[in-house]
């Protein structure tokens, strides 16, 4: 390989096939269709940020997780024209964010199981009656 002095910054480029690193030039076919697959996948994710403005990641920790999720697949599904799973949009926002921090602890969990034994004061009864 060739080197060349470059005379703004002193350094050397490197030349290959005569055109040095910093000339534009074509890229190969086969990369075409990566090309397009890496646009798609920006344009996932820019959309997926958006929802995110309507509906925040934080709410995804909580009893509003699964409504929340679901508006950021319907979200995607409208911008798009086709659908999108729980887990496409997960796996989508598992780049941006730490999922493992938005799990319901055991505390939270057991709070939304329990069962509470729930009836009407006597007194409602009777002055309904009367």
């Amino acid at each position: 390989m060739n080197g060349r002095v470059n005379k703004k910054s002193g350094g050397k480029e490197e030349e290959q096939d005569g055109l040095s690193v910093h000339s534009p030039c074509k890229a190969p076919n086969s990369s075409a269709s990566s090309l397009r697959k890496e646009q798609s996948q920006v344009d996932l994710e820019l959309k997926l940020l958006e929802a995110l403005e309507i509906y925040p990641p934080v709410k995804l920790r909580g009893i509003h997780r699964h409504f929340v999720l679901y508006g950021l697949t319907e979200y995607m599904r409208r911008s798009f024209n086709r659908q999108f799973s729980a887990s496409d949009v997960l796996q989508m926002l598992d780049r941006f964010y730490n999922l493992e921090m938005l799990k319901a602890d055991d505390e939270e969990t057991g709070i939304l199981n329990r069962v509470e034994e729930f009836s009407l004061p006597p007194s409602y009864f009777t002055n309904e009656e009367s």
